[in-house]
């Protein structure tokens, strides 16, 4: 079988003359017992006997299962196992992997990445939780420790690790976010943003409103997307941003194409729009706005031109950042949500400008229109599946889980029946009132019933109630 031990400080051959073994040059110098001899396993070294025949044992079991995992490859540092194997094994889309890349180099490493990965354990895991939640948010702590498992999931592939310590340790808890319900606009507020806007970016409320678009969706929409005889919109894209500030175009989020349905009065405002403020054609790279390395990349990413309906004051795609602080935080501000909190100086050109600083909850961002969206079809009795194709999430869950405090009167169906059961209490039929008086007098149609009924003037009946209440009526003597 393969493996063995191997002494390094004496010969295996005794001397014939003397019949014991010899020194080696190694005598006395480093650990005396080696392992050595098993395929795919790197040779051991250990100072007893005893500890080298166990460690033989437990390396031959382990890799006739294929379960074999040499402790010093899990000596290597959770930062250099992210920098040098796991990053650059990514192949994400540019959207992810910037808010990925942020995470874990201004999280993850500064925690935990001078730790070995086989010294990253249940003590470490938790104290890292707790200091991860001093630096952020649940929502952003919740995403990290994802990012954290997804890293030492990969270590467990890669043969660093035996186990993932985040599913081995039953005391380490990932953090949660706290759970916040949806919340929706009503028309007031909903109209009183929508004034405050630029009269070019007004249909970008309409389009967060009318169909549940999210922001980049509705940034990329263009102007053939909107099938006017269908009665249909369809959200084939989005307008993004890498790191570096690139534009580019991708699919929506989840990689899902779906169909809205276009409410004749959204596309008489379209329509209005299109007249006020054309169309403007752009050409942007699909995908990823990284040059193409080869032939394949090239056809991948590929640049796409759509005639965009929502564009800037000199015809260009709108930069999301510059839109929410110059544009949509000014209209909240003007509709009375928010106010600022400072001043920004500003230079264009020679002039300099005062520019207010606004600061905004998340929930009050372009994104609160799509929760809107999802309240008044809820509210109207719109099928939850059929609004979760046009979001397009995933599955009619997700729906559920973050619009079900949308649906009018949930759980009243249930409240209704419950009360109906203990209005008051069920009596139970006696037999002998079960029968009401005179009750043969009323099933007796024909002379031969009547004859069989004088006959029976002999007879003894036992009655006797059963067990679901009914009666049964036996006949004991003619």
């Amino acid at each position: 079988m393969a493996g063995y031990i191997e002494d390094r400080w004496l010969k295996k051959r005794p001397d014939k003359q003397t019949g014991k073994r010899e020194r080696t040059t190694l005598y006395g110098k480093g650990k005396r017992y080696r392992v050595k001899g098993i395929p795919g396993v790197q040779d051991r070294s250990f100072d007893t006997s005893v500890d080298a025949k166990h460690w033989l044992a437990t390396a031959k079991t382990d890799t006739r299962r294929g379960e074999f995992v040499d402790p010093r490859d899990g000596d290597i540092c959770l930062t250099d196992y992210i920098v040098d194997h796991w990053w650059p094994s990514r192949t994400d889309e540019p959207s992810t992997e910037g808010p990925m890349r942020s995470r874990i180099w201004n999280h993850v490493i500064p925690l935990l990445g001078e730790l070995p990965l086989r010294e990253i354990d249940a003590s470490a895991l938790r104290s890292f939780a707790a200091a991860l939640l001093t630096r952020v948010e649940g929502s952003t702590a919740e995403v990290t420790w994802g990012h954290l498992s997804s890293i030492l999931n990969s270590a467990v592939d890669d043969k660093r690790l035996l186990r993932n310590p985040i599913k081995e340790h039953r005391s380490v808890k990932p953090p949660r976010r706290t759970e916040k319900k949806a919340r929706a606009w009503n028309r007031s507020v909903v109209d009183a943003v929508r004034r405050g806007l630029q009269d070019r970016y007004r249909f970008a409320v309409d389009l967060g409103l009318g169909l549940g678009l999210r922001q980049g969706e509705a940034f990329g929409l263009g102007e053939e997307d909107f099938d006017f005889e269908a009665g249909v919109v369809h959200v084939r894209r989005q307008l993004r941003w890498d790191t570096r500030g690139r534009p580019y175009f991708c699919l929506p989020k989840g990689g899902k194409t779906r169909e809205v349905p276009l409410s004749p009065n959204l596309a008489a405002r379209a329509r209005h729009h299109f007249r006020r403020f054309p169309s403007t054609a752009c050409t942007l790279p699909w995908r990823n706005p990284e040059p193409p390395a080869n032939a394949l990349e090239a056809r991948q990413r590929k640049p796409i031109t759509v005639r965009l309906v929502l564009t800037t004051s000199h015809g260009n795609r709108i930069y999301y950042r510059t839109w929410n602080d110059r544009s949509w935080k000014r209209a909240l501000a003007v509709a009375g949500l928010i106010t600022a909190v400072g001043e920004k100086v500003r230079r264009d050109g020679g002039r300099i400008r005062r520019v207010p600083v606004y600061s905004a909850q998340r929930e009050d961002m372009f994104h609160v229109l799509r929760h809107t969206y999802a309240s008044v079809q809820l509210e109207a009795g719109e099928s939850v599946v059929s609004l979760s194709t046009w979001l397009g999430h995933s599955s009619p869950k997700i729906t559920l889980d973050h619009y079900a405090h949308f649906m009018p009167g949930a759980g009243k169906r249930g409240l209704d029946a419950m009360d109906a059961w203990l209005e008051r209490e069920r009596q139970p039929i006696l037999p002998e009132k079960s029968l009401p008086a005179g009750w043969t007098k009323k099933i007796i149609p024909n002379p031969q019933v009547r004859e069989l009924i004088a006959s029976g003037a002999s007879m003894k009946v036992k009655y006797k109630e059963t067990a679901r209440g009914g009666l049964a009526v036996n006949i004991i003597e003619c």
